[in-house]
Formats: structure tokens, C-alpha cells, sequence
């Protein structure tokens, strides 16, 4: 697949998804409490879309690695489960770490971008978590500028999450973004620095730190989506669709 570079004009273009979508995660997290449902929340997101005029990157997504298509509007993930979670009839508990991850196209431009939070009563252990992976994204967008590379932005993942103790999975990660939601070139999060694609004016990319508490190791739930880890522990998931400049990268999910 190629990688297509946007002009300024185009990268204008694309802020208005970025800004729902920032909108919508923020509604989402607002929203999540003890006791809301996971369909009640997918339904929410819905109804943004619809009100909005955009269209959802999820409903019909049926890519190799899941059972599709997906069927909602929303990845909702809750606890041990960290991506892809397929939103089902489950009330929130207190003390639940929920992410929810979502991508749309606003006038044929997609954005993506998660975030993950605790509702009711937090465990320190969790915000911790939550923490590691929210540090590990902006590091990463401070070192996505021309002149470095992919494997900068990967290395600098890997090195968070290694400074807080935890391991990495490289299975899943970050990609490119424009006109559809999964694109050149592919981001691990964990890599060496230096090596890979190099970073230029006009690439569109979703940065996704993604972190499990106790393990690197991951299994697919039966409803063919949902990723939990292999032991029980939590996961967090942070991710924003950023654009590389001649100067400092643009956030287009940048929530607040």
C-alpha cells in the first residue's frame, strides 16, 4: 500500500474528524459510570454519528483477524479485555477500567483515537496503568518530527513502558490515517530507534500505546473481537491521529 503524504490544504481538511472524534471520547468518558451499559454507550456514539452526518470506520469493518463485520459504532474494553472489545449488555461496576477506541470519516477524512478512564472508585494500580500509556503517547508525538522515524516513535513506546514496568506486545499497533482508517506505514510499539519509514511533512498517523498490567501475552474472546490478556490482568489503551509538520506535529484528536 502506498503512503500518501497531504498538502497543508488536505490536513485542514481532516481537523473536523479529528475534532468529533475528540468530541465524542470525551462525551463517552463523561458518560461512563456505575452502572451505564456498553449498549447504552455504543448507542450514544451512534447517535453523535448520525446527528453529525459522519460515518462510522467500525459497523462494517470485517478485517482478517476478526469475526466481522464488527456490528457497532464503538470498541468498548473492559478490564482485562484492552482492544476490539465488541460492546455487549454489561452494566459498569465500580472500580471498572473501561477504554473505548473510535474512528469515523467526516467528509471522506478518518481520525481515530482512544482513551481509557475508571469509573466509581479508582485503584491507584489502574490510574497507573492509564498513566504509563498516556505518557508513552505523548512522548511518542514529541518525537514524531521530520528527520526521525518510525522506529523512534516505536522505541520511545517501549522505553515508557519498560520504565514502568511493564512488558510490550508488538501484535497489535499504530498506523497510518487518511482516507480509511487502517493504512502504511504500521507502528509497533516497541522497536528500535532510528530505523523504519522516515518521518515527513504531510504523514497522517494514529500513535496507540496500548499496555496490559502483569503480561505481554493476549487471547481472543468467543465473540471473535474482543482482545483480553492471557491472565487476567487490566489493560489500558491511549491513542490520538496525529499529522507530521515541518514543526510541531498536529494532534487532530487533541481532546480540551
Amino acid at each position: 500500500m502506498a503512503i500518501e503524504l497531504l498538502s497543508p490544504t488536505q490536513l485542514d481538511d481532516m481537523r473536523p474528524a479529528g475534532r468529533f472524534v475528540a468530541e465524542v471520547l470525551t462525551t463517552l468518558a463523561e458518560t461512563a459510570d456505575v452502572g451505564v451499559d456498553l449498549i447504552e454507550l455504543d448507542a450514544l456514539a451512534h447517535r453523535m454519528i448520525k446527528d453529525r452526518g459522519a460515518e462510522s470506520c467500525y459497523i462494517d469493518y470485517a478485517p482478517s483477524f476478526g469475526r466481522g463485520p464488527f456490528g457497532k459504532v464503538l470498541c468498548t474494553s473492559v478490564n482485562d479485555a484492552v482492544l476490539h472489545g465488541l460492546p455487549h449488555k454489561y452494566r459498569l461496576r465500580d472500580g471498572d477500567l473501561v477504554s473505548f477506541d473510535f474512528a469515523v470519516s467526516v467528509d471522506g477524512w478518518v481520525c481515530d483515537s482512544a482513551l481509557s478512564v475508571v469509573v466509581g472508585t479508582p485503584r491507584d494500580e489502574d490510574l497507573r496503568l492509564i498513566e504509563a500509556t498516556e505518557v508513552a503517547l505523548a512522548r511518542a508525538i514529541e518525537v514524531a518530527r521530520p528527520g526521525n522515524k518510525i522506529g523512534d516513535i516505536s522505541a520511545t513506546i517501549g522505553e515508557t513502558a519498560r520504565e514502568y514496568g511493564y512488558s510490550v506486545n508488538t501484535q497489535f499497533g499504530g498506523h497510518g490515517v487518511g482516507r480509511t482508517m487502517h493504512g502504511d506505514p504500521h507502528i509497533s510499539n516497541d522497536g528500535t530507534a532510528g530505523r523504519g519509514f522516515p518521518l515527513k511533512p504531510g504523514l497522517v498517523i494514529a500513535i496507540e500505546p496500548w499496555l496490559l498490567a502483569a503480561t505481554d501475552e493476549i487471547r481472543m474472546d468467543d465473540d471473535g473481537w474482543t482482545i483480553r490478556s492471557a491472565d487476567g490482568s487490566r489493560g489500558a489503551h491511549s491513542e490520538h491521529t496525529i499529522a507530521i509538520t515541518d514543526g510541531d506535529p498536529i494532534v487532530m484528536t487533541a481532546r480540551g
